[in-house]
């Protein structure tokens, strides 16, 4: 860890060291790395540039990440944009760069702050990395001191809803806790686990797909005996068995021509032959009917 340490230092010391290009040094090295391809030119141009690098990460090093890791994600974007950089734009390179370095170095946190993932737009990212600082602002004038208050204002400010500031500001209110820690804290032997009081009432993914399976067989079982019936059974037996709207007996009987009792009569001949062709042609129900 000391050696580790050491090399970082000596890192920073030769990155601090590197030699300010002007202007036009600054151009001809992003020519020659754009037309070119020349490593030399891109290492140079990089080398230069680091301490921009090191200054960024340090305003980040809040978040609880390593600052050598926020250095070395901000490389990638200082090297991104050197890939990028149009040097005939009347633009310096670190004022081009500044904008990579800082969004690598963002994703590289909203990515490794919480195991849980948070929003990657725009707003979202303004949102996590602002709201500390708009809470300890406002809440040093009276006015916009009550919570509701102030996480209204937030969510004007950035432009998101103010459910979003919510969460977020639980989020950063404290760290992760993990599933699988004791529900009693230090107790890592007796204790249940917090996993096992989370309760899904939905189904378990195997049944769910065994009564699909199920269900369409059913269907299938149904509509082969079906054919078995008389228009008249097949009509009575939709109308008062399988349909969304029951019709009842007496409008089946009006529409029929014949009396509520004859069409009671007809749809128990019209079960009855209905479960002997399925327990004919399928033995299985049978024995699930006994």
């Amino acid at each position: 860890m000391v050696q580790l340490a050491g090399v970082r230092r000596q890192f920073v010391k030769a990155a601090m060291a590197a030699p300010f290009l002007d202007r036009e040094e600054e151009r001809a090295l992003a020519v020659r790395w754009r037309s070119e391809g020349d490593q030399a030119a891109l290492h140079r141009l990089a080398a230069a540039h680091m301490r921009l690098v090191i200054a960024l990460a340090a305003r980040f090093r809040h978040y609880g990440l390593p600052v050598s890791d926020l250095i070395q994600e901000g490389h990638v974007g200082l090297l991104e944009a050197a890939a990028r950089f149009e040097p005939e734009r009347d633009v310096r390179f670190s004022t081009y760069a500044t904008w990579w370095v800082r969004a690598s170095i963002q994703d590289y946190i909203l990515r490794n702050w919480s195991i849980v993932r948070g929003g990657t737009s725009s707003a979202q990212k303004a949102l996590f990395f602002n709201l500390r600082r708009l809470r300890a602002r406002l809440s040093q004038h009276p006015e916009t001191q009550s919570n509701v208050t102030m996480l209204t204002t937030i969510a004007k400010a950035i432009g998101v809803p103010r459910a979003d500031v919510e969460m977020m500001d639980a989020r950063l209110s404290g760290p992760d806790i993990s599933l699988n820690a004791p529900l009693v804290d230090g107790d890592a032997n007796g204790s249940a686990e917090r996993v096992e009081f989370l309760v899904d009432d939905k189904p378990l993914p195997e049944q769910t797909v065994g009564e699909s399976i199920d269900g369409g067989r059913r269907l299938t079982w149904l509509n082969e005996a079906l054919t078995v019936l008389s228009d008249r059974e097949l009509r009575i037996v939709r109308d008062r068995r399988l349909s969304d709207e029951t019709v009842t007996l007496e409008d089946l009987g009006e529409q029929l021509g014949i009396s509520k009792e004859r069409v009671r009569q007809i749809e128990n001949r019209a079960l009855e032959k209905l479960r002997r062709a399925l327990t004919n042609r399928h033995p299985v129900l049978a024995e699930v009917r006994h």
